[in-house]
């Protein structure tokens, strides 16, 4: 678990786990937000579950990549 959460800020898997991120939370962010964000009704409840759209895909990019890593090295 802890090479996990080093793995968080690792700036080798980062580049990636970003690109995921923007795109997937893109999408995910409109779906479940867009037309509270279109209605100006987004609230602070709203907003924090904006963020967490966004790191989600981040954190499970990273895991994805983590534990490829963590094959690889066992092989």
């Amino acid at each position: 678990m802890k090479g996990y959460f080093s793995a968080l800020a690792d700036r080798d898997l980062r580049p990636g786990a970003v690109k995921v991120a923007l795109f997937v939370g893109t999408v995910l962010f409109t779906i479940n937000h867009g037309p509270a964000l279109a209605n100006g009704k987004m609230t602070p409840s709203r907003w924090l579950a904006g963020l967490l759209t966004y790191g989600i895909p981040y954190s499970v990019n990273i895991h994805g990549q983590y534990a490829y890593r963590k094959k690889q090295s066992a092989s």
